[in-house]
């Protein structure tokens, strides 16, 4: 055979040989999902629910000496729950059968604090059993939320509560069917009743619950089931180190399996982490997770849970989106009004897949068939996928539509059984013959949603600029998702000017200042409005004039003009951002002020008090210097003083909204709010806002 031949049948066996390697599927990458993980993942939307004791005190965590008979929610149903969850297009329920105030809402054996000992229901209650009843007959996966801090339990802080614990675990685990998710909540060790003791307790939270073998015993009796643990060694899932709605733009689907994560970290994930620990995005539709009535006009709106959907499901995490049950035990009506004006957006926004009307190419292809060519990236099938060869780490996908097509919407996803690859890419839209860059990004993992303005292109193109390995695309889809205009920013000032602020550039405001509903025939605001020094209500929305759309209405109301008030316990011109109405501004007190801190304030005049307002410094490097435990009185001359309320801000940290505490109305022209711990529990102590309630 003459050597030429020779040489060309050579090149052609390897080439083949090469072809067919890459033929061959993808190796994973890195720490992998679980199959209960890969499941979790994939419900992508469920509810918590919380209801408890300190529901009938107004308070954000019991103390554990509430009164049992305080307990009774005369129309409960957890029917209406579940239907609700379902309409909202949720997956599931996490309830709260056992809050940190230690009331069992199911009849536990272990204790007598609990649903057994109340005279509604004559005792025969159980809430956690009517729960997962309601979850079945609609179809939903249950979970149970259960604390580990007891603040009731005597033997909480000893060894001997650590069996309670288990037994309790044992009985939930056992007795309500399957389980999708348990949650033990990270809040561990401080102030309680303890059975009496009225003490504060601290405990090493990670080594106190034992979770290792707390682990052990979860598995083995709910083997399919993923853990959330905010306190002790890793767990399944991760917080996001926020209550707030939303998880950082990258987003890890990793973390190490050992050591500390600084809170900022679990934001983001570790890229090279050697255990995989999905973000869960926790929060409330109210401000607070407990009922409140004074929440009732702080339910989310639509475009904030719009937001909550990208910053969450968009950013590669899962929303656990929280109903707090009203004192009769129902939803309130404003709640189940705002999830299915959120269920009918969302299923708006993504109603029509322009990718149906595409081509898709591929700058680089694996092996020579079509098993991972770029039509695999939009066949809608989710355990397919484009692919390229090993080496590759640079590739693009293009989108190519019959005719100029308008979108604002891109949704990308990774095959993550094979791991997390993706660590920078670019979307780019071809318009007026050149390519356009619309958005630069990081990673992926299960799901990735953009939002950018609307275009009109007839080419879409993914760009991966770098990847761990071979990038491997599931699913692409484009979208053009209707306008939804977001309500105004209403603010006063110290000086009691209102301003209001829109939350996109091409909308026009009108507001009403005598209770009725604004139109675009209201009060048109171009300047801030001065009010004056007394109280205001205002109501106001955003109007688009070329869509004639209109927002929903953003209502305030305001207390007295903070015009006259003087800060007296220090010289600080500083302090004053605590009484400008900027909750972006906020001042701290001398680090080397050891506590108790006091921040004073002269009203100008007597006035008749009915409670105070106390709002956090808004930056989460700030979070150091939240006050936690407090005391707040008041006086005549600066000289005499009364005690008119003290007590905790629970859970501010995570949740650093306004905090509102009323008490019997009283005249007085100094108030002084006294700072006695704050999350660190260190000398520094923090103010973004600090206001009145009158009468």
């Amino acid at each position: 055979m003459p050597k030429s031949l020779l040489i060309r049948l050579a090149i052609y066996l390897l080439t083949g040989l090469a072809g067919f390697a890459q033929s061959t599927p993808p190796q994973p990458v890195g720490p992998l999902p679980s199959e209960n993980q890969l499941r979790w993942q994939k419900m992508e939307y469920y509810a918590f629910i919380h209801f408890s004791i300190n529901t009938y005190t107004d308070m954000a965590w019991g103390l554990g000496n509430e009164d049992p008979k305080l307990f009774n929610p005369t129309k409960l149903d957890c029917r209406q729950w579940a239907r609700i969850c379902k309409e909202a297009g949720m997956k599931g329920i996490i309830f709260t059968a056992k809050h940190h105030s230690g009331f069992c809402l199911w009849p536990s054996k272990y204790t007598e604090y609990s649903v057994k000992n109340i005279p509604w229901r004559n005792g025969k209650a159980d809430i956690v059993r009517d729960m997962a009843d309601a979850c079945k007959e609609y179809g939903l996966k249950f979970g149970v939320y259960l604390s580990p801090w007891d603040r009731n339990h005597a033997d909480y802080g000893k060894p001997e509560y650590i069996t309670y614990f288990r037994n309790q675990l044992q009985e939930l685990l056992t007795n309500y069917g399957d389980i999708f998710e348990v949650w033990f909540d990270g809040a561990n060790g401080g102030s309680g009743y303890y059975g009496g003791a009225n003490e504060t307790r601290k405990i090493n939270s990670k080594t106190y619950y034992d979770w290792p073998n707390t682990y052990k015993l979860v598995r083995k009796l709910q083997p399919k089931l993923v853990i959330w643990n905010d306190g002790g060694d890793r767990a399944d899932l991760r917080w996001v180190g926020t209550e707030a709605g939303y998880v950082g733009e990258t987003n890890w689907s990793l973390l190490n399996s050992t050591g500390d994560v600084p809170e900022q970290m679990l934001r983001y994930g570790v890229e090279n982490g050697n255990a995989w620990v999905p973000g869960e995005v926790n929060t409330s539709i109210r401000p607070e997770w407990f009922y409140h009535e004074r929440e009732d006009k702080k339910v989310k709106t639509l475009p904030q849970l719009m937001d909550l959907y990208y910053n969450s499901i968009g950013r590669n995490a899962t929303l656990l989106l929280n109903f707090p049950i009203m004192p009769n035990g129902l939803i309130n009506e404003k709640d189940e009004k705002a999830v299915q004006a959120f269920a009918k957006a969302t299923k708006e926004a993504f109603a029509l897949n322009l990718t149906k009307n595409a081509q898709a190419v591929a700058s680089h292809t694996r092996g020579k068939n079509s098993t991972y060519d770029a039509s695999k990236a939009i066949d809608a099938d989710k355990e397919s996928y484009w692919a390229t060869d090993d080496v590759v780490r640079n590739a693009s996908l293009t989108l190519q539509f019959a005719k100029p097509t308008a979108f604002n919407r891109f949704l990308v996803q990774e095959p993550i059984r094979l791991g997390q690859r993706v660590k920078a890419f670019t979307v780019e839209a071809f318009v007026d013959g050149s390519w356009k860059e619309i958005a630069k990004e990081t990673t992926i993992g299960y799901k990735r949603i953009l939002r950018f303005p609307t275009v009109e292109a007839t080419q879409l193109r993914l760009t991966i600029l770098d990847a761990k390995s071979c990038p491997l695309i599931s699913n692409v889809e484009v979208y053009k998702a209707p306008l939804i205009l977001t309500p105004p920013m209403i603010t006063r000032d110290q000086t009691g000017t209102i301003h209001i602020k829109p939350g996109d550039t091409e909308s026009e405001l009108y507001y009403t200042l005598d209770g009725r509903t604004p139109t675009a025939t209201a009060n048109r605001y171009t300047t801030p409005v001065k009010t004056g020094n007394g109280k205001v209500a205002i109501k106001a929305i955003a109007y688009n004039p070329f869509t004639k759309q209109s927002s929903i209405v953003s209502e305030e109301k305001f207390d007295i003009a903070r015009t006259a008030w003087k800060i007296v316990s220090t010289d600080a011109k500083s302090a004053y951002q605590v009484v400008d109405g900027n909750s972006a501004t906020s001042w701290h007190q001398n680090k080397s002020q050891p506590m108790p801190a006091d921040l004073i304030i002269d009203l100008g005049k007597e006035e008749n008090l009915a409670g105070f307002k106390y709002l956090p410094a808004q930056n989460w490097w700030e979070e150091a210097s939240i006050i936690t435990q407090y005391q707040f009185e008041v006086s005549a001359d600066n000289a005499s003083w009364k005690r008119v309320s003290e007590g905790e801000f629970s859970n501010i940290k995570n949740n650093p909204f306004w905090q509102t505490k009323t008490f019997e109305p009283t005249k007085a022209r100094y108030i002084k709010l006294r700072a006695l711990k704050n999350t660190q529990e260190d000398s520094a102590s923090g103010y973004a806002e600090v206001d009145i309630i009158t009468q």
